[in-house]
């Protein structure tokens, strides 16, 4: 039940998460905004670890529920949160001492509806360090913007109202994957203005090992399948995806079969070579830019 009101509320869906969430829910608990002007909810989405004990006994309000994934937990958590602000992490983020305040700061604004964060991590592992570049390429891009269509849910805010109205995360993607990308789409479609944030910073535990690298954007990219069907647009133009990213991706999936089909035929190693080519010329500003960045 809802009861007297808060400011925010920080909503962080877990499950079995006890090896990250005391980590997060101790830098929730060190924040500039006083104490008094948010709440933090943990929605343990069936955990079968003690991820519902640590949270209660890091001071988190916990909300238990079968497992249904993030996008239920998420909404499970709204329809319990009493702040008009409503922001939400991930449990293996640890937010840093100001994220709340440059969260909401531009909410302050009544036209603006969203904020969106960024991602930080204090991994040294090449994998870890390779995907903070991206990353941070992405948001590079993203500065560019006015207004942005794309908020992750690592770092992301909303007014209350705003994700009520809208029906809040769609619980037919049933893991972590797109469900974020989904709803910010959804809302700067119908003409909410939402902001790039890029001092709101969590830290995370990027993935350790490229075949967990592969097999997460292997699941993102399933299920942007489905987005995409619903967003055709947001296929050539967003404000997250550089677009000689999203050319990389076209030549990626073309390469694939033009492989298959220079086995059967010579002839077909020219368009081979001239997608790969492609590819190549295309990812070079990006490794320019690591090489920058992150040098060995």
């Amino acid at each position: 039940m809802r009861g007297d009101s808060v400011a925010v509320s920080v909503i962080v869906p877990a499950y079995n998460a006890a090896a990250t969430i005391t980590e997060c829910l101790a830098a929730l608990n060190n924040q500039s905004v006083a104490t008094s002007e948010y709440e933090v909810i943990v929605v343990d989405d069936g955990s079968t670890d003690d991820t519902a004990a640590i949270a209660a006994r890091c001071g988190a309000r916990v909300i238990r529920q079968a497992n249904q994934g993030p996008a239920a937990a998420r909404n499970a958590g709204l329809a319990e949160a009493r702040g008009g602000i409503i922001l939400f992490t991930d449990a293996d983020c640890a937010p840093a001492p100001k994220w709340i305040e440059q969260m909401i700061a531009p909410l302050a604004a009544p036209d603006i509806a969203g904020s969106k964060g960024v991602y930080r991590t204090r991994q040294d592992d090449l994998t870890a360090r390779f995907i903070q570049v991206e990353y941070e390429d992405r948001y590079d891009y993203t500065a560019r913007h006015e207004y942005v269509d794309f908020i992750d849910t690592y770092a992301a805010g909303y007014r209350r109202d705003v994700l009520v109205a809208s029906g809040g995360f769609d619980t037919s993607f049933p893991f972590a994957s797109v469900e974020d990308q989904e709803l910010s789409f959804r809302l700067a479609s119908a003409g909410h203005k939402m902001v790039f944030s890029p001092k709101a910073i969590v830290y995370h535990h990027h993935p350790e090992s490229w075949l967990k690298y592969a097999r997460r954007k292997y699941k993102i990219g399933y299920w942007k399948t489905l987005v995409l069907r619903r967003h055709p647009s947001k296929a050539w133009r967003d404000t997250h995806t550089p677009r000689d990213l999203k050319a990389q991706m076209v030549l990626a999936a073309l390469s694939a079969p033009l492989t298959l089909l220079s086995l059967v035929s010579a002839s077909n190693l020219r368009w081979l070579g001239l997608t790969l080519g492609a590819f190549v010329l295309t990812a070079i500003p990006f490794v320019a830019k690591a090489w920058r960045r992150d040098r060995p």
